[in-house]
């Protein structure tokens, strides 16, 4: 995957935005107001930080080592640095982006999922 099908991808979710509060080069993906996703564009190989389950996280790590590690500046225990170089199946990378966003909507207040929800229908 590259990074122009990953951009593609986290922008199709309802309500999804782009922005470049850190650096020009750090793509990061909201919902909400709050962050789903985290990308360095410049990076080589390409990889991105995705909120994942606890058990999901460390499940996923041991299945993909070197490909799946702990979120690079993140809450470990809550995000993992996915490494989209091609060696991970898109379809799983698909599948880790969609558990991203669905985890922070689910966090999100009721008010503002209802409004999603709307949206989406």
């Amino acid at each position: 995957m590259n990074i122009q099908l990953l951009r593609d991808l986290c922008l199709s979710f309802e309500a999804a935005v782009e922005d470049f509060p850190f650096r020009p080069e750090i793509s990061v993906f909201k919902v909400g107001g709050k962050m789903f996703a985290l990308s360095w564009l410049d990076q080589r190989p390409l990889k991105i930080n995705l909120k994942c389950d606890p058990d999901d996280a460390v499940r996923l790590r041991a299945e993909h080592p070197g490909l799946i590690a702990p979120g690079y500046h993140m809450n470990k225990r809550h995000w993992n640095t996915v490494t989209v170089d091609g060696d991970l199946p898109d379809r799983l990378v698909r599948e880790l982006v969609e558990d991203s966003y669905d985890l922070v909507v689910a966090g999100l207040p009721r008010a503002e999922r209802d409004r999603l929800r709307m949206l989406g229908a």
